[in-house]
């Protein structure tokens, strides 16, 4: 091979390898970054799932830390999820639930997403019913779960995509969560 290939070759690969380095220093190639961290989260008003006549507000919601779930019954990643929601739903960071659209057919998903809770347990402070996923889409929700740690002002600190574990809950939700309580 000719030398003076070599030393244009040469510099491609440092070139290539200092911009991957700079891009993925600290940073979790599993974890994709929101534009929506330290952004005002969207408002929402959405039905509440179990009973459609009344409605909830994000806007509620202002003056406290809470954690938006994104969720659907259809959604087997959420049903693995499901059981640490179960085991941190009621302490300290209150736990709000959006059901994710999946099916042209919203009823038959209400009452999915209700079965669901009935059978395995509802760790919700409240669930509402997003039929068309408009909230889903404003939160740059593509898939189930997501969730979105909000603060008092009603910024959003933190997301979490795919599910919740012990260790995402312990180590990354609760100290932030705490941290925003001060």
């Amino acid at each position: 091979m000719n030398k003076y290939l070599l030393i244009p070759l040469a510099l491609f690969a440092v070139l290539v390898g200092a911009v991957f380095v700079v891009l993925m220093r600290g940073r979790d190639p599993h974890e994709i970054p929101s534009p929506l961290i330290n952004k005002p989260a969207p408002d929402f008003q959405l039905q509440q799932l179990k009973e459609p006549a009344k409605t909830f507000s994000s806007t509620e919601m202002r003056g406290k830390v809470w954690l938006v779930n994104f969720w659907g019954s259809w959604c087997v990643a959420c049903r693995e999820e499901h059981p640490v929601l179960m085991k941190y739903g009621k302490g300290e960071v209150p736990i709000y639930g959006v059901d994710y659209k999946y099916a042209n057919d919203a009823t038959d998903e209400r009452a999915g997403a209700m079965q669901m809770l009935a059978e395995e347990g509802n760790p919700y402070t409240l669930v509402v019913h997003d039929p068309e996923g408009r909230t889903s889409i404003d939160y740059g929700v593509y898939g189930a779960p997501e969730s979105f740690l909000i603060d008092k002002d009603g910024v959003i600190r933190f997301k979490q995509i795919g599910p919740i574990t012990d260790e995402v809950w312990n180590k990354k939700i609760l100290p932030l969560a705490r941290q925003l309580n001060q």
